[in-house]
């Protein structure tokens, strides 16, 4: 019999090979650039993904402080956070996280596509997210890509 033989390629730490990404957030919509992110920090991309090992890219975000969201979201939209005392709910809208710390909007919607495990918290530590266009990650020679190629 002539066939062929495939083996499953299962990675693990010490044979996945991670690159730096670089990633404009200038103008894109924040659920779309969330959803990109996530696949690429996950690893989702590559033709070795392996779903209990963190071989995504490491991602750096620039004009974090330049995310688009359309219609009234900026100010209709809230977030509700509790303290954990009575009477302590907190309502945050995305202006005001904008205005506070503009990286804070985009790290919170990606970590919410994120797996909510060990893992999930390893792989948003992958994730760099500048307000403006300088970042400090030059050594690393980041590739740059648009949304729309990943």
């Amino acid at each position: 019999m002539d066939t062929q033989s495939y083996k499953t390629v299962s990675l693990n730490a010490a044979t996945v090979k991670k690159e730096w990404v670089l990633i404009d957030a200038t103008d894109l919509p924040l659920g779309r650039l969330a959803a990109r992110l996530a696949l690429v920090l996950r690893g989702k991309n590559k033709p070795g993904f392996t779903p209990h090992v963190d071989c995504g890219d490491n991602v750096i975000v620039i004009n974090a402080e330049k995310v688009a969201l359309k219609g009234k979201k900026m100010t209709d939209r809230v977030y509700v956070r509790y303290t954990g005392y009575p009477g302590g709910q907190r309502f945050t809208t995305p202006a005001e996280i904008l205005r506070k710390r503009p990286t804070e909007l985009v790290r919170r919607a990606v970590k919410g596509m994120l797996p909510k495990t060990r893992l999930g918290d390893k792989i948003i530590g992958n994730l760099h997210i500048y307000a403006g266009a300088e970042h400090p990650h030059q050594a690393q020679n980041p590739k740059t890509i648009k949304l729309n190629e990943i």
